[in-house]
């Protein structure tokens, strides 16, 4: 049986949002908030991660415009994605998270918890929902 082992990062200024599947590549659960501090240490934590999990890739979410299109907050994003992925010498991919955040705090707020005071929880919901849809997208996923 197929193994998988992605990583799903959500990658802001402040903090990143990370997330993990199971080995099957069915369901992405958020892990942690990485506050970024410095690259190295981010880095560090990352690579933590990666070992602990044996991660095979990365998935990046990418904030494409509303209209479709790579603003300046995408190609930022895409930069420091290629950083990470040189750095922790695995494979990259990307994933469309447009409205990932606000689709992480909805779920919060159905669940009675307020956003404002859990900013790190959605960092963490948002790279889940940002894995999920990468692993719904694979080919190992369709049905025989």
């Amino acid at each position: 049986m197929l193994r998988i082992s992605a990583l799903g990062l959500d990658l802001g200024h402040r903090r990143i949002g990370v997330a993990g599947c199971d080995g099957t590549g069915l369901i992405a659960t958020g892990l942690t908030t990485i506050l970024r501090t410095s690259f190295a240490r981010d880095i560090e934590m990352l690579r933590q991660i990666v070992t602990e999990r044996q991660v095979q890739t990365l998935v990046v979410g990418l904030p494409y415009t509303m209209n479709g299109e790579l603003g300046t907050q995408a190609q930022r994003t895409q930069k420091l994605a290629q950083r990470i992925a040189k750095a922790l010498d695995l494979p990259l991919d990307y994933i469309d998270e447009r409205l990932t955040s606000h689709e992480a705090e909805s779920m919060m707020r159905a669940q009675r918890i307020n956003p404002a005071a859990q900013r790190d929880l959605i960092d963490r919901k948002a790279a889940a929902l940002i894995l999920q849809r990468w692993l719904d997208q694979k080919p190992w996923q369709s049905s025989p």
